[in-house]
C-alpha cells in the first residue's frame, strides 16, 4: 500500500483555514463557554459542598470544552504550520487563543471555589466516584489555586495575555515566515524558507559547504536580530511580571512545577550528565578525524560519517511507514497498530515543499480521537527516526483517551518518554539492518549524535535561558548580549570542544518563544534518558513489557515524576544511579563506534 505524505484536515473541519465548519465550531464553543461560566458562578461551593452532582456536571462541561478547543487549536495551528503565509490561519488561531483565555477565566473562578471547600469535605469528595480517579490532578488544581490573585486580577492578566504574551508568540511565527536563506548552488543563488534551509544544512555532505551554509543561515537571522530580541524580551518580561504578581521569586519554580518534578531530580540529571561529557568529547575527536577535520564545527556534530562505499539507504515515505510499523510490532503490537492507523488515515503532514515552518511536532485531536503529525520528510534514516518519534507521541495520547481529561494532561518531560522510546526502537532497528560496517558506523553515528544533542545542545539551551532570565530581571537584553550569552552557554555545554558555534541560535530556535511551556529545554533531556532506562527494561523483557509500558504511560498525568519512576521502575530520580545507568547505554554505543572506526583513522 502506498501512503500519502500530506495530512487530512478536511475530515476535522472541511474547507481549509477559513472553513465554515470550523467557524461554526468556534461559535458553538463561544456559547458553551458562556453557559459554563454561568454554571460555575451559580455553584455555591460551601452551601452545596455535599452536592457532588453539581461539581460532576461542571467538570464534565469543562472536559467537553477542553476537547472542543483542543480540536480547533490543532486544526488551525496545523494549517498555519503547513503554510506560514496562510494569513487566515493566523487570524483564526488568535480566535482560538481567545477561547482558551475565556475558559481560563472561568476556571479561575472554579479553582477559587474549590479552595473554599473545607479540607474534610474535599478529601471526602476525592473518595467518591467519579472524582476518585482524578484525585491527583484535583489536589494539584486546589494547591495551585492558593497562589491565585483575585478573580478580577486573574481575568485581567488572562485577557491582556492575548495581545501581550500570546501576541508576541504569534509575532515570532510571522517573523519566521519572512526568513529567506540564500544558498549558492551550481553558480546560482536559491532562496529557501527556514524549514527548507534547515533540512538542506543537515543533509549537506561537504564540510566547506556546511560552513558557508551556516554563515548564510546566521546572517539571515541576524538581519532581523533586533526584532527577535524584542520578541524574546517581551515574552520573558511578561512571564517575569506574571510571576512577580503571584509572589513567585524563583523563575525556575513554574517550569519545575509544570513538569511535576523536584529541583533535586533536575540537578541530579545535569550533574550526572556533566560528569560524563568526556566520552562525548572523545567521540567528537574521532568523528573529526573521520571527516578529515582538525576539529568539529557546529553543523559537523550531526553531519553524516562515510568511511567507505555503500549504497546509502533512501526511504520513500511508504518505505519508512512499513519499516516503522514492522519494528514497532516487535516491541508493542498496539503501538504498531496505532502507527498503521496514522498512515492509513493520513494523520501526517510530511511533504518536502516551500512555505512550511521548520521542525516537527505531534498534536492531539481529542474529539476525533486522532493525532496530527507535522514534519518535513526528505528520505533520510534520520527522518525515519523523527517520524517514529512523533508517532510515539501519538501512541501516548491514544492510551490515555479513555481516562478523564484531567488525567490526560501530562507534562512535557514525561511527554518525551514515549516519543524517544519509539525513536530508539526504530534507530536500533536501522543499525541492526545495516548491510556493511560502513553503513553501521553511519547509523551508529546518527544515534550517538542524538545523545550528544541531549547532553550538550539541550544543556546549552538550558544554560542560555538561565543566564538570559538572570539578565532579563535587570532589564532589556540586547541582541548582541543574547548572542554572547548563547555563545558562552554553547562553549560551556560543549566543553569548548567545537571550532565554531551558532550564536544566533537564540533567534532560530522556536522553543525559546513557546508560550505554553516555560523552559522548553530540559524536559527533552529528561525524557530521552528516562526513556533509555525504560528501553533497557523493554530489551530485557521483550514482548511481555508492553502492558507494563502502557501502565506507566497511563499514569504520566496522575502522579509526580518521582513517584512515577518509583512505582513503575523502582528507581529514585534524585540520585545519580538511574541517570548513570541510562548514560552508560550511550557510552556503550560510543565504545562500539570507536572500535569499528579504529582502522579508518
Amino acid at each position: 500500500m502506498r501512503y500519502k505524505n500530506t495530512w487530512d484536515m478536511d475530515s476535522v473541519f472541511a474547507g481549509g483555514s477559513d472553513s465554515p465548519a470550523f467557524h461554526e465550531k468556534v461559535s458553538n464553543l463561544q456559547n458553551e463557554l458562556s453557559e459554563f461560566d454561568e454554571l460555575i458562578h451559580q455553584w455555591n461551593s460551601q452551601e452545596d459542598a455535599l452536592n457532588y452532582k453539581q461539581l460532576e456536571t461542571i467538570l464534565s462541561k469543562q472536559e467537553t470544552l477542553e476537547k472542543g478547543i483542543g480540536e480547533a487549536r490543532t486544526f488551525i495551528s496545523g494549517l498555519s504550520s503547513a503554510d506560514v503565509n496562510d494569513t487566515a490561519a493566523r487570524t483564526n488561531l488568535n480566535i482560538v487563543t481567545q477561547l482558551s483565555t475565556k475558559l481560563s477565566n472561568s476556571l479561575v473562578v472554579l479553582q477559587k471555589k474549590m479552595t473554599e471547600l473545607p479540607d474534610e469535605i474535599f478529601n471526602h469528595l476525592l473518595e467518591q466516584e467519579p472524582f476518585k480517579q482524578s484525585a491527583f490532578p484535583l489536589k494539584e488544581i486546589r494547591e495551585q489555586a492558593q497562589k491565585l490573585l483575585s478573580t478580577e486580577e486573574e481575568e485581567l492578566l488572562n485577557n491582556l495575555s492575548v495581545d501581550g504574551f500570546q501576541g508576541w508568540g504569534n509575532l515570532y511565527n510571522e517573523l519566521v515566515a519572512t526568513i529567506e536563506v540564500p544558498f549558492e548552488e551550481d553558480g546560482k543563488v536559491n532562496n529557501y524558507s527556514a524549514g527548507q534551509a534547515e533540512n538542506k544544512m543537515n543533509a549537506e555532505k561537504n564540510p566547506n559547504e556546511r560552513s558557508k551554509m551556516l554563515e548564510s543561515w546566521e546572517n539571515a537571522w541576524a538581519e532581523k536580530a533586533d526584532l527577535f530580541a524584542s520578541t524574546l524580551n517581551h515574552l520573558a518580561g511578561f512571564r517575569l511580571s506574571n510571576y512577580e504578581a503571584h509572589g513567585i521569586t524563583d523563575y525556575m519554580e513554574p517550569p519545575l512545577e509544570y513538569n511535576r518534578m523536584e529541583s533535586d531530580t533536575l540537578n541530579a540529571m545535569w550533574d550526572t550528565i556533566s560528569a560524563n561529557k568526556g566520552k562525548i568529547v572523545e567521540y567528537f575527536e574521532r568523528k573529526a578525524q573521520l571527516l578529515n577535520l582538525k576539529q568539529l564545527s557546529w553543523l559537523d556534530v550531526t553531519a553524516a560519517v562515510n568511511v567507505g562505499e555503500f549504497e546509502e539507504e533512501e526511504f520513500t515515505f511508504t518505505q519508512a511507514a512499513d519499516f516503522i510499523i514492522e519494528n514497532f510490532e516487535s516491541f508493542s503490537p498496539k503501538m504498531a497498530q496505532l502507527a498503521k492507523q496514522a498512515f492509513e488515515e493520513q494523520w501526517i503532514e510530511a511533504e518536502d515543499r516551500p512555505g512550511k515552518r521548520p521542525g516537527g511536532y505531534c498534536a492531539n485531536l481529542p474529539e476525533s480521537e486522532q493525532s496530527r503529525i507535522f514534519m518535513t520528510f526528505s528520505g533520510s534514516s534520520d527522518n525515519v527516526s523523527t517520524l517514529a518519534h512523533e508517532l510515539g507521541h501519538a501512541f501516548h495520547s491514544s492510551v490515555l483517551r479513555d481516562l478523564p481529561t484531567l488525567n490526560q494532561n501530562y507534562a512535557m518531560n514525561v511527554a518525551e518518554t514515549a516519543s524517544t522510546f519509539a525513536e530508539l526502537v526504530v534507530s536500533d532497528a536501522t543499525i541492526e539492518n545495516a548491510h556493511s560496517t560502513a553503513e553501521k558506523i553511519r547509523l551508529l553515528d546518527e544515534k550517538i549524535s542524538r545523545s550528544a544533542t541531549m547532553m550538550m545542545n539541550i544543556h546549552a539551551r538550558y544554560l542560555f535561558e538561565r543566564s538570559f532570565y538572570e539578565e532579563r530581571q535587570k532589564g532589556i537584553v540586547s541582541a548582541k548580549q543574547l548572542s554572547n550569552l548563547m555563545l558562552n552557554a554553547q562553549k560551556e555545554a560543549y566543553m569548548d570542544s567545537l571550532e565554531t558555534y551558532h550564536p544566533m541560535f537564540w533567534a532560530a530556535k522556536l522553543h525559546f518563544y513557546n508560550t505554553g511551556v516555560p523552559f522548553y529545554n530540559f524536559p527533552y533531556t529528561f525524557g530521552y534518558f528516562f526513556s533509555l532506562g525504560i528501553y533497557a527494561r523493554a530489551l530485557e523483557k521483550g514482548g511481555s513489557f508492553e502492558e507494563e509500558y502502557i501502565a506507566l504511560l497511563r499514569d504520566t498525568a496522575s502522579m509526580s515524576t518521582e513517584d512515577l519512576a518509583q512505582k513503575h521502575l523502582q528507581v529514585d530520580l534524585k540520585k545519580s544511579d538511574f541517570w548513570q545507568e541510562a548514560i552508560d547505554r550511550t557510552h556503550k554505543d560510543i565504545d562500539e563506534f570507536l572500535e569499528l572506526t579504529e582502522k579508518y583513522v
